[in-house]
């Protein structure tokens, strides 16, 4: 069966569709030694190659997402020039491919960030035309009157465009500090501060705490992270419109799978569950 060559180099973790038919556009991408072109096909024992180092396709098959917890002060790229800690630095090595980011969070906002090895799927994930939902836990400082919380819902006119949230909720707080349960569907730069900001308020602390179907859960600990289960990972796929097969794991992963939650439920670790920086 054959794929279209982005398809391919996505589901191996290099990153967005967009992105590698920038390469390929660029000539950096060879199939059986020939330079590729848009539109291109191949099967997944062609030896397909991105600036001259062989892709190995066939041992990415197994769809993998990671859930980690962010703490205030990382950032979300993979290198700084302040040299300041970054999400990736807390992370598990992979064999092929790389990790790729479900979307950003600023570096003062903590909470649920999702890392995968399919770069599709982290892209339509992102995308705003699936309309996921990001969840929040907001502080705000500020007056918050019912109007106010009405014009949040109806939409507003920030300087890219018309925003709102989909929902807000109040969440316990009183005078000038109150907490909210917001969500947003398109996850722009800094969309909830901005929104709040608006109004005249100002956020003081900010967390994500869903992601679509995924619940950050309680016991990982902030710069910890715990493998997604294969039956959230095939939840995660059908949100995003995407269909592709999920194994459930077999008797030897289930155990470590359930190794590594009794360590994170117990404050303990192990290497690559906690921030190596």
């Amino acid at each position: 069966m054959t794929e279209k060559i982005q398809k391919l180099l996505a589901n191996a973790g290099l990153g967005s569709r967009r992105e590698i038919e920038g390469w390929i556009s660029g000539g950096r991408v060879t199939v059986d030694g020939k330079i590729a072109g848009i539109g291109e096909r191949a099967t997944a024992t062609a030896v397909i190659c991105v600036d001259g180092r062989r892709i190995a396709l066939a041992e990415t098959a197994a769809p993998r997402v990671l859930v980690y917890n962010k703490p205030e002060g990382e950032i979300s790229t993979r290198t700084d020039p302040k040299a300041r800690a970054t999400v990736f630095g807390a992370l598990p090595g992979l064999k092929t491919g790389r990790w790729v980011a479900v979307g950003r969070l600023d570096v003062n906002t903590s909470g649920l960030l999702l890392f995968t090895n399919d770069g599709e799927l982290a892209n339509r994930l992102m995308h705003p035309a699936t309309g996921i939902e990001r969840e929040y836990r907001v502080r705000v400082r500020g007056e918050v009157t019912d109007e106010v919380v009405a014009r949040l819902a109806a939409g507003v006119e920030l300087d890219d465009g018309p925003a709102r949230f989909e929902r807000i909720v109040p969440g316990g707080g009183e005078n000038a500090n109150r907490w909210f349960s917001v969500i947003v569907r398109e996850g722009r730069n800094r969309e909830v501060r901005r929104l709040w900001e608006s109004q005249g308020c100002t956020v003081s602390r900010l967390k994500r705490v869903r992601y679509g179907p995924v619940v950050l859960p309680s016991w990982i600990r902030l710069g910890q992270w715990a493998d997604l289960p294969p039956g959230q990972i095939a939840g995660l796929y059908k949100a995003a419109g995407l269909e592709r097969e999920v194994a459930p794991l077999v008797p030897h992963e289930l155990q470590h799978r359930e190794r590594q939650e009794r360590r994170l439920r117990a404050g303990g670790g192990r290497r690559g569950q906690s921030r190596k920086h």
